[in-house]
């Protein structure tokens, strides 16, 4: 997931801290996601699908299509 979560968001030009207020968390809690530190929860996990524009499940890794 950690990829996937750096790829989508230097895609869209985005800084780290934008995803984290989103997400009402500090940037470095968000930082923790992408360096794979940190498991996000379930909520956090539909949160990032829905700002993103992909689904749970391609964050996840089981698929592999942003559908």
């Amino acid at each position: 997931m950690a990829k996937r979560l750096t790829e989508l968001r230097k895609k869209r030009g985005l800084a780290q801290k934008k995803v984290a207020e989103y997400l009402g968390i500090t940037k470095s809690a968000y930082g923790f996601y992408e360096q794979n530190r940190r498991e996000p929860s379930p909520e956090v996990i539909r949160k990032l699908a829905d700002f993103f524009g992909v689904s749970a499940d391609y964050l996840l890794g089981r698929v592999d299509c942003q559908d």
